[in-house]
């Protein structure tokens, strides 16, 4: 079983997902190096407030190097793929370590249904949240880390999702915190509609 150097950050990377990462601790930026050198992955797992990591992580590549500064810290841009799981810490490098096996999705594909009501939703939030992102194609083969890649859930919620072995059930469940996103994103549009009305109904002019 490969050996994997780990990333830890309250931070968590779903495959498909590209992220802008800021390196200044030199045990990390050893690793990023090293990665960038040999054309290599890293493990992104979620840190917990103890200092533990999650078991189920996503192998990093660095996608772009934006910027190398005089001190030797580094903006890069990482792309998510495959998931792992940690099954063990290592040590003897300056950076964490861990034995990984990759993440196996279950043979439970996700209902047509399901798919549908997730897209439909996430182009209600797209729309509604005004932020203009591209709506990913349904005939993705990963076309639900797609989804979760686009929409920011919270840290806990997205752990979850990329845990998660049955393509059925994590279809369910992204859609159901899209469903959550878009109360949410509809709810402020309304609170900042009002905020602007100073709480007043305003009469129209007559005729």
């Amino acid at each position: 079983m490969p050996e994997l150097g780990l990333f830890p950050l309250s931070i968590v990377l779903v495959p498909t997902e590209r992220i802008p990462l800021h390196i200044f601790e030199p045990r990390y930026r050893e690793l990023v190096e090293e990665c960038i050198a040999n054309d290599s992955d890293f493990g992104f797992v979620l840190a917990t407030g103890d200092g533990a990591v999650h078991e189920i992580g996503t192998r990093a590549s660095v996608l772009e190097v934006l910027e190398v500064l005089d001190d030797g810290r580094m903006n890069i841009v990482v792309e998510g793929g495959e998931r792992f799981r940690l099954l063990e810490l290592t040590s003897g490098r300056s950076f964490t370590t861990g034995i990984v096996e990759p993440v196996v999705d279950e043979d439970d594909p996700a209902d047509a249904a399901d798919l549908e009501h997730a897209l439909e939703v996430f182009r209600e939030l797209a729309e509604a949240s005004e932020a203009g992102v591209d709506v990913p194609d349904a005939d993705d083969r990963q076309f639900d880390f797609e989804l979760a890649a686009r929409v920011d859930f919270g840290i806990d919620a997205k752990q979850e999702v990329l845990a998660m072995t049955s393509p059925r059930l994590r279809m369910q469940r992204l859609a159901a915190l899209l469903e959550v996103a878009l109360v949410a994103v509809q709810l402020e549009q309304t609170t900042r509609k009002r905020a602007s009305q100073n709480g007043k109904v305003t009469p129209r002019d007559p005729d």
